[in-house]
């Protein structure tokens, strides 16, 4: 496992990093034993950064890593948890207040079992007023951080162009990380257009979702995935090239997030199965097949980089 400082935060972390969506069920139903077995995979095999929210599976996913956590020296492990996105009873809610989020953060930490967030962040900023972000959102976050009760502050969303806006637009130090997904895969590059912007502010940059949610997987996208039909069938017929070539597209997605640019801090994927855990970890220690991450991106071809939008 690699190891890289994230911006000018004083933290390393490991360049594949352990995402708990999964553990909330997001995805599919989950065995708990299984899930709390999988965290504990992922720090055995070398992997020190967790990433979680409490928008996930509404409040579980915390609550199952809580209890993963409270079996594993806090040394062990950097951890990030979110504010601003929740849900109860299968209904999404957004509150991106500072009163909200203040309490959102030692909401999470009970469940997590810890007293101290190493990095807390804004959650999916495009569901928020982006001025209130940058006025009330980031302040309050501060405050935590000045009282000691997290280390670091910093942003998430699915569009890099919103993270650029409310960094121009706050006091400089206040977000010291980033966290974009799905735009540095196999299909997608644009996050790079972004890292000299962020390089130049000393902020630390965390990807997410390697397998740009499923559409590079042996699986295949999910019913619910918002990419549109010409992408899904160009990256269907990358996994089938890759599998008939022995190589499953998996393995090419999270070694080519994970090895081709270090100065992306970290990959964060999910999964709440030991073996997949395992198996990703295996992966991301071996060396990409460089060839074949340009065969594949000439299947993909004109799909490259298209968009969409969150939800």
């Amino acid at each position: 496992m690699v190891y890289n400082e994230l911006g000018k935060t004083g933290l390393r972390v490991s360049n594949l990093g352990f995402g708990a969506s999964s553990l909330g069920g997001v995805f599919r139903h989950i065995s708990e034993k299984d899930a709390i077995e999988a965290v504990f995979t992922a720090l055995d095999g070398g992997i020190n950064y967790i990433d979680v929210s409490p928008y996930y599976g509404h409040y579980k996913a915390e609550t199952v890593l809580g209890k993963a956590l409270s079996q594993i020296d806090r040394s062990r492990y950097v951890l990030s948890t979110k504010v601003g996105r929740y849900g109860q009873d299968g209904v999404n809610t957004w509150d991106y207040s500072a009163a909200r989020v203040t309490k959102s953060v030692y909401e999470s930490m009970e469940r997590l079992h810890v007293d101290h967030i190493d990095i807390i962040l804004v959650h999916d900023i495009e569901f928020a007023n982006l001025q209130q972000v940058v006025d009330e959102t980031l302040p309050a976050l501060v405050k935590l951080r000045d009282e000691h009760v997290v280390s670091h502050v910093g942003i998430t969303d699915l569009q890099p162009e919103n993270l650029k806006w409310v960094i121009e637009h706050s006091a400089e130090n206040v977000v010291e990380c980033v966290l974009n997904f799905c735009h540095y895969c196999l299909n997608d590059h644009l996050l790079l257009d972004y890292l000299d912007f962020f390089e130049q502010r000393g902020i630390g940059v965390i990807n997410a979702s390697p397998f740009s949610m499923g559409l590079l997987s042996e699986r295949g996208t999910p019913d619910w995935h918002p990419a549109p039909a010409q992408l899904k069938e160009a990256c269907a017929k990358a996994a089938i090239y890759c599998r008939e070539k022995g190589y499953p597209i998996d393995k090419l997605a999270i070694q080519y997030s994970t090895s081709l640019n270090p100065r992306i801090a970290s990959t964060l994927f999910s999964s709440a199965n030991p073996e997949n855990v395992r198996r990703n970890i295996e992966y991301v220690n071996q060396p990409v097949d460089e060839q074949l991450v340009m065969e594949v991106h000439q299947i993909i071809g004109d799909q490259m980089g298209v968009r969409w939008k969150n939800s």
